[in-house]
């Protein structure tokens, strides 16, 4: 089974609500965002947004412009659903971030909750990071949650990498200042605890 196609059938037979990593309000991603740019000067792309509420938070506090990502199309129509009319605000973008077309220096925020630590091989972060790189303007914003070094090995019956604060910016580099880190510890539609590292950088200016 193909990534895509594996994710498609997770949103098929699942509710958007039933899934592990649902959160009712994006609380800590929303707040680092918020805390770190103009959100009404900010163009924010979210990776693999899927069905997650990140979006209408953002929506609502008057986000300059924003773009939605994700592997999984069912994933995103759940989102359009929800958000009505409102909808009609947002860029979709449905494929694989590794291979989508992204313009140069477009994003002040690239947000991604639970994404990067699916790509377990050196050359799928190599490209998930030329993709950033290309796509997130000088100064601009990262804010990144993966799996803490106490969080599942496995998440939707795939096996991840999980971080801590030095080895998830030893993938970023030095082309990258950090500015926070933070934990939270999540849990799931069932009631299972999952660990997860939040850090936040700031792409350096050329």
């Amino acid at each position: 089974m193909s990534d895509q196609s594996h994710w498609e059938a997770v949103y098929s037979r699942n509710a958007a609500d039933a899934v592990s990593w649902y959160q009712q309000q994006a609380t800590r991603s929303g707040l680092l965002i918020t805390k770190y740019c103009q959100l009404n000067q900010s163009d924010v792309i979210d990776i693999g947004a899927g069905a997650s509420v990140l979006a209408d938070t953002l929506l609502a506090t008057g986000v300059k412009a924003l773009t939605l990502t994700d592997l999984a199309e069912a994933a995103l129509a759940v989102t359009k659903k929800r958000l009505g009319d409102a909808a009609q605000r947002v860029h979709w973008l449905h494929g694989d971030i590794l291979q989508t077309e992204l313009a140069a220096d477009t994003y002040d925020v690239w947000h991604d909750r639970a994404v990067f630590h699916f790509m377990i091989s050196t050359a799928q972060r190599q490209a998930y990071l030329t993709q950033l790189h290309k796509a997130l303007k000088p100064g601009g914003l990262v804010v990144i949650a993966t799996f803490a070094t106490d969080g599942p090995e496995r998440c939707s019956g795939l096996p991840v990498c999980r971080y801590d604060a030095q080895s998830l910016a030893a993938e970023f580099g030095l082309e990258f200042e950090i500015l926070e880190t933070d934990f939270e510890m999540h849990q799931t539609p069932s009631g299972k605890p999952q660990s997860f590292l939040y850090m936040c950088f700031r792409k350096r200016l050329r």
